[in-house]
């Protein structure tokens, strides 16, 4: 990502504020707010996949996320609880980087964009708290704006999550705990709470170890698995079941998903 002109005086040069003259649309579950954009250049055939960033993705291909993603700003971010949201965002007010009618592009958070408070927020510290800032993928920022702009002003909101099939529990841990990464969540998109039952426990809380990793301290193996997952809209979907009695860990398993 380049760094050239403060944001600051790339709007006095395009000639307009952030908010003239822009159409909103409907189908978003969040009103349009104005934020960042940058982009990471795809020095690989596919950006963020060293370990699937903060999220904790691995390779974002074969999580079905693909390659319109965007690794937000702490104020977006927030320590992980963003991380699957999808966001519709539009290049908005600057006449020399925005794509002519302001297309939009959907992407969803794989990321976490760290601060540089050695730099003005204007001048390269683009997710200095408390910015809205996003981070996109090189393909998702092309959708938008053209590839010499550095930092462009949006309009972002949150929107729902297209996924194909169900949600996907990948379980890791050892005879002390147990962790699940939790992908390919449609609607809300983002994982708010998660509990696990075994054949022989109850419902046992799991807590947010980093990204989309949950874990709990309990031995569950030998015992099928039941998972409720709460998502970021407070709706909640129980997949009973979901690995049998002989699952190990590295397995990848699918159980049911939101639905609109």
């Amino acid at each position: 990502m380049a760094s050239s002109l403060p944001l600051l005086l790339l709007l006095l040069l395009s000639g307009a504020g952030f908010c003239g003259g822009v159409r909103l649309g409907s189908g978003g579950y969040e009103d349009w707010r104005l934020g960042t954009a940058t982009y990471v250049k795809e020095f690989q055939p596919h950006p963020l996949n060293d370990g699937g960033g903060a999220c904790g993705y691995g390779d974002l291909d074969i999580f079905r996320y693909g390659r319109y993603t965007a690794g937000l700003s702490a104020a977006l971010f927030g320590r992980g609880g963003a991380c699957g949201g999808c966001y519709e965002l539009r290049c908005v007010n600057h006449i020399q980087w925005c794509l002519r009618g302001s297309p939009t592009v959907v992407v969803t958070a794989t990321d976490f964009c760290p601060a540089n408070m050695g730099l003005a927020d204007e001048a390269g510290g683009w997710c200095n708290f408390p910015r809205e800032h996003l981070e996109l993928s090189e393909a998702a920022f092309l959708r938008v704006a053209k590839a010499k702009a550095d930092i462009v002003p949006v309009q972002f909101r949150r929107v729902s999550c297209d996924r194909a099939g169900g949600m996907r529990f990948t379980i890791t841990g050892s005879a002390h705990f147990l962790q699940v990464l939790i992908t390919n969540v449609a609607a809300d998109g983002e994982v708010a709470a998660v509990k696990v039952k075994g054949s022989r426990t109850g419902w046992i809380p799991m807590g947010r170890n980093w990204g989309q990793n949950w874990q709990c301290d309990a031995d569950l193996r030998g015992q099928p698995l039941s998972f409720e997952v709460t998502g970021g809209r407070g709706r909640t979907v129980t997949a009973y079941s979901v690995a049998s009695a002989d699952w190990m860990f590295a397995q990848t398993f699918e159980g049911k998903q939101f639905v609109e």
